[in-house]
């Protein structure tokens, strides 16, 4: 339930702040007022989005990958361990950010993205062969990481984009990391999986 409780909370958020500008300035990642005291801001941030569209994609696909995540994990870290994992990687993936922009009075980002991609990649360590539908179209888990990492590296080097495409790449290590701490055997096994289907 504490997938479904994100998701419901940042719904709510997002749908307040569209309507309520001051609301969504106070909430949003902005790096003059964080350094003013304003420590929320690393966190708020991922409860609001730009539009709808940028809601339903980050919904949609922590939905998917939450739930499986959040059995996983409520087991060995219980419920409130799993929000906190979630919760990091909110954290975890603006701080690259907020230290390449603390003194960009024009920077802003928000969106969960990097919380999504957490659990995303995650899931891709358990179950790397998996298939992911990509706009309806099959695709195993790995090629689609690979694809994915690449594609951001190279957006957020170029620059020009309102997606902050860094939080996607420190959110998904941040998945990853986790899962390693929390059970270092998942590296050798990852190995293992991935070799089992190569030719």
């Amino acid at each position: 339930m504490i997938t479904l409780s994100l998701i419901a909370l940042t719904v709510i958020v997002s749908l307040a702040a569209w309507r309520s500008p001051s609301l969504l300035a106070s909430l949003i990642y902005w790096p003059p007022g964080v350094a003013k005291g304003q420590w929320w801001r690393l966190l708020t941030h991922g409860f609001i989005h730009a539009d709808g569209a940028h809601l339903l994609f980050n919904m949609i696909t922590f939905y998917f990958f939450g739930r499986v995540m959040e059995q996983v994990l409520t087991p060995r870290i219980g419920a409130l361990g799993f929000l906190l994992f979630y919760l990091s990687g909110i954290l975890v993936a603006i701080l690259p950010s907020h230290l390449h922009h603390r003194g960009d009075s024009q920077y802003r980002s928000l969106g969960a993205s990097g919380a999504v991609a957490a659990m995303l990649f995650a899931y891709i360590l358990l179950q790397p062969w998996s298939l992911l539908f990509v706009f309806f179209v099959p695709v195993p888990a790995i090629v689609f990481a690979i694809v994915y990492v690449a594609y951001s590296f190279h957006a957020s080097h170029r620059g020009g984009s309102k997606i902050n495409h860094s939080a996607h790449l420190w959110g998904g290590a941040w998945g990853v990391a986790f899962m390693l701490l929390l059970e270092p055997g998942l590296g050798p096994r990852f190995v293992e999986e991935l070799l089992s289907k190569l030719p």
